[in-house]
């Protein structure tokens, strides 16, 4: 189930170095940013302010959701996606755009990737002081659903939202105009606005989609790990980069698969006797699947990625 968590985040990875070139680490602390509105949410939807209790920031509570936990996730998890897509287009405007066409040689490489290192870090410094240091919680209001063939409740939901987004993603890749404009973004960026195609838009909906997922991965894994801290982001955040450069960043098939694998390994790994070097594993299989195959298992050398 984690490994469809991690799929979820890595998407964001791909996404954005598919049209971009950029690796941008400010990805994982989105996916904490996203946790914390998801349970800022909850707490506002549910009438439970213990939940916020100690956070800068104080929302008021509505609680006409309180007695459906359920819908509340529902709404709760929608509306972090919506707040971190928001944010994910902010970071791409101020911290990304100005620099786009400026750097040449290796400065067009580095500078970027210097500024997503310190978009990082000084996100998690403003969650530390909005929302504390503190670990928080997340209310488990999927323990109430009873557990299908002994499975839980909220693992399954992981499954199942996972798989029916990353269906649609491809959709939406493949099918719509969106999608087609990122392909000849990452293709040729100059042809694209030759071709009349607003690269600038794209690439804002870009991030605001890989953003949007990112929260969704978070939400569902604090409902399934129970706990929410502005670290949170550096583990998940160093497996999906990981997942995105094992199936080929650029390719969001890649990204799905690369998930799946690291998901499916980590969860092999806690059944022996040494559950805490699941990473060491998963870096491990990484290096022998570059050292085979550089570009990653579904990745490619061709100039067409995404």
């Amino acid at each position: 189930m984690q490994g469809a968590m991690i799929a979820l985040v890595s998407l964001g990875y791909t996404m954005v170095y598919g049209v971009l070139r950029l690796i941008n680490f400010a990805h994982s602390e989105v996916f904490m940013m996203g946790a914390y509105f998801g349970l800022i949410l909850l707490a506002v939807l549910m009438g439970t302010p213990h939940l916020v209790d100690g956070m800068l920031v104080r929302p008021g509570t509505l609680g006409f959701l309180g007695d459906h936990p359920v819908v509340a996730v529902m709404f709760a998890t929608v509306l972090a996606m919506m707040a971190a897509a928001a944010l994910g287009v902010v970071v791409e405007r101020v911290a990304y755009r100005p620099l786009r066409h400026r750097g040449r040689g290796a400065l067009a490489r580095i500078t970027p990737l210097v500024t997503a290192l310190g978009t990082s870090v000084l996100l998690q410094n403003v969650a530390q002081l909005l929302f504390s240091p503190q670990v928080r919680p997340y209310p488990q209001v999927l323990a109430s659903i009873p557990p299908i063939g002994g499975i839980s409740s909220s693992r399954i939901l992981i499954l199942v939202v996972s798989i029916v987004v990353m269906v649609a993603l491809e959709l939406i890749v493949k099918r719509t105009w969106f999608g087609k404009a990122m392909r000849a973004l990452s293709a040729n960026e100059e042809a694209a606005r030759l071709m009349g195609i607003r690269t600038s838009r794209v690439i804002s909906m870009t991030f605001a989609l890989g953003s949007g997922l990112a929260a969704l991965g978070a939400v569902l894994f604090c409902l399934d790990q129970s706990q929410v801290y502005p670290t949170m982001g550096i583990i998940i955040g160093t497996r999906a980069f990981a997942a995105a450069v094992l199936g080929g960043i650029g390719s969001i098939t890649g990204a799905m698969l690369g998930g799946l694998l690291i998901g499916v390994i980590g969860e092999l790994v806690k059944l022996t006797d040494y559950s805490g070097g699941a990473d060491v594993l998963v870096f491990a299989v990484l290096i022998g699947v570059l050292l085979a195959r550089p570009a990653g298992l579904l990745g490619s050398t061709r100039a067409e990625k995404v």
